[in-house]
């Protein structure tokens, strides 16, 4: 396939090598685009994880060290990783967030709630128009009665 690309043409007609460079150019930038929408969807995931751990989280840095999250400073992106036990004695070490390896943290689904359109609005003030005229009908009977 190359070798049509590299072949020249003495009469000049050459369009099927330029559709072919064509398509590899419309293949190699579509491969780029992909490739990077897929980092940037997989880098928020990373991101929306680390996020969501919070004090009681067990957590792995890429040390290799294992704990549990004590305590978080938002300001300096850095947590306080609880190791040992009682029996040994416990240590407390200072971490950057990025040290997070693995946890076992999960990320809450974002809430959807429902859209209200005008005729769902207008739809249920017709409703609260309607309730009192029909408890004012049940009162009336419950008079007469």
């Amino acid at each position: 396939m190359l070798h049509i690309l590299l072949e020249e043409t003495p009469s000049g007609n050459n369009w099927a090598q330029y559709v072919l460079l064509a398509v590899l150019i419309v293949v190699f930038v579509v491969g780029f685009w992909w490739s990077g929408r897929a980092n940037k969807k997989k880098r928020a995931e990373e991101e929306a994880k680390l996020n969501a751990v919070g004090p009681g989280n067990k957590v792995k840095t890429i040390g290799g060290i294992c704990g549990i999250v004590v305590a978080i400073d938002p300001e300096e992106k850095t947590f306080v990783l609880e190791t040992g036990d009682e029996e040994h004695g416990k240590c407390y070490i200072k971490f950057d967030r990025q040290a997070i390896y693995q946890t076992d943290a999960q990320v809450e689904p974002a809430k959807k709630e429902p859209a209200v359109t005008e005729a769902s609005e207008t739809e249920e003030k017709a409703e609260v128009k309607e309730a009192p005229a029909e408890e004012k009908k049940e009162t009336a009977e419950k008079e007469e009665k």
